[in-house]
């Protein structure tokens, strides 16, 4: 059969049509690749406790863009299993909910697939959703059942009472209810843009919501107490009212005591920052004494607890004397020599000597044991010394003797310190200036002997002296008692 030139070429185009039709059938609307290789998707699998109205070939949204179709919805051993294939390309977090929903009111249902959290992996093939991340929407017939349980419960002759009741609480708030009902909106589309931290806060709330439950009687005592103090401002009002009608009588009194206390308050509060920084560095010192002072009060209360409610109560506290005379023996190492002490019935004042003095036997001695080379240096914890500028230093504390030099110079020593101690890197001072005259050293102390029968001695002077509470034969009486008494 002969075809003529016009024939074949409207034959090719039809062709080249149908094959172009037929391919775009396949690929674009069938999806062959994918129904025979799978091509540009992946399955994952969803456990649902029930269908919900799901059917297959139903649409899987995300974030409100279809990704994919329901291949299949079959029954499981705990319910049901819904088979997802889902659009390779794009990446879904693992971490989600499938929610079924209905697209428009004759029930077309469809899958949603809700992020949790924008962290974690994508979904992969083969993954499951467990059905505790799942949700389902209600049966329609139980809605309508419940919907139909409370119009029965409206009263039939009471019906247009409460439609007239509605409109007068509802009537004329359109406005406000339009306004309502646009702040909603918004919000929701607020909320729906910040899903992830929204998500992420009620997921993350929880160590909150625990703490609240764990401090459950810690706030209702805090509630009890706000009631209880709510209760006494209004017991109290009209005291409290007169204290807010004087309060600015008050305030200007006390601008006008501040006015008249500007010139010295300022300088008060400066010479206060001296001690507040001593209070600042002894502050573990002040606390132990502010610990100690009351267990000192009741041993002096104890100390009279004895005689309380006797006839002895004149006595006052209970207390035992032990003669423990020269017990230790007074401490003279790092003193003047007795040479060098000033009489007391000296009245001028002369320049102190430069320098410390104090008790400067080892720091483990019996002598002084309360003195000041065991004073504990505050900012140093472990270690003692006798001043602040030696605490402050690498220097420690070095004695002079033993401090049992009975006779003889009680500062002696072979460490070559000076008496009275200089502080760390500070030179002797000359006494006196170099032009003074040198003064006559003071005679040597006397020394004579008495006679114990009579109590006579000769003085330094040569005359003859009688002690007579000396002798045994003085008339004045002599006992342990007279010893601790001084003399009449």
């Amino acid at each position: 059969m002969h075809l003529s030139k016009q024939v074949r070429i409207q034959l090719t185009f039809f062709a080249v049509m149908t094959v172009v039709a037929g391919g775009i059938m396949a690929f674009g609307y069938l999806d062959v690749p994918k129904m025979l290789f799978g091509t540009g998707h992946y399955r994952v699998t969803v456990n649902l406790p029930e269908s919900g109205g799901l059917y297959k070939n139903g649409n899987v949204t995300y974030r409100g863009t279809p990704v994919g179709r329901v291949e299949d919805v079959r029954l499981s051993a705990a319910g049901v299993q819904a088979e997802l294939s889902l659009q390779s390309g794009i990446d879904i977090p693992a971490d989600l909910t499938a929610q079924v929903h209905s697209q428009t009111a004759i029930g077309e249902q469809f899958l949603e697939l809700v992020p949790r959290s924008g962290d974690g992996p994508a979904l992969q093939n083969g993954d499951a959703i467990p059905a505790n991340r799942t949700t389902v929407p209600p049966d329609i017939n139980s809605l309508l059942n419940a919907t139909n349980t409370g119009l029965q419960a409206i009263p039939q002759d009471n019906l247009k009472t409460a439609i007239d009741e509605a409109y007068s609480a509802v009537g004329g708030l359109g406005p406000e209810l339009a306004r309502l009902v646009k702040g909603t909106t918004t919000l929701a589309a607020d909320a729906r843009g910040n899903l992830d931290a929204l998500t992420a806060l009620i997921d993350e709330s929880k160590p909150i919501l625990d703490t609240q439950i764990d401090t459950s009687d810690s706030i209702q005592s805090w509630a009890a107490n706000v009631a209880n103090i709510a209760d006494q401002v209004q017991t109290q009002d009209t005291a409290l009212r007169g204290v807010l009608d004087r309060a600015p009588n008050a305030a200007d009194e006390v601008r006008r005591l501040m006015d008249r206390l500007q010139p010295t308050l300022p300088v008060l509060l400066a010479n206060l920052v001296g001690p507040a920084d001593v209070a600042i560095t002894y502050r573990d010192n002040l606390e132990q004494l502010m610990v100690l002072f009351p267990r000192a009060v009741e041993m002096i209360q104890a100390s009279e607890l004895a005689n309380r409610d006797t006839q002895q109560d004149y006595k006052g506290q209970y207390l035992s004397f032990n003669l423990n005379v020269n017990l230790p023996p007074p401490c003279t190492t790092g003193y003047l020599p007795a040479q060098q002490m000033r009489p007391p019935s000296e009245v001028d004042y002369p320049e102190r000597p430069s320098g410390d003095m104090y008790c400067r036997v080892p720091q483990d001695s019996a002598l002084d044991v309360r003195g000041a080379r065991n004073l504990p240096c505050a900012t140093r914890p472990g270690k003692r010394a006798p001043t602040v500028k030696m605490c402050e230093s690498d220097e420690n504390y070095v004695p002079l003797n033993e401090g049992y030099n009975w006779k003889g110079d009680p500062n002696a020593t072979l460490s070559g310190q000076a008496v009275p101690q200089l502080p760390p890197g500070a030179t002797a001072q000359p006494a006196m200036p170099a032009t003074a005259p040198v003064a006559t050293p003071e005679p040597p102390i006397a020394v004579t002997e008495y006679d114990p029968a009579t109590g006579n001695y000769i003085g330094p002077d040569g005359r003859l002296h009688t002690q007579g509470n000396l002798a045994p034969a003085g008339s004045q009486p002599r006992s342990w008692q007279d010893m601790l008494l001084p003399p009449p």
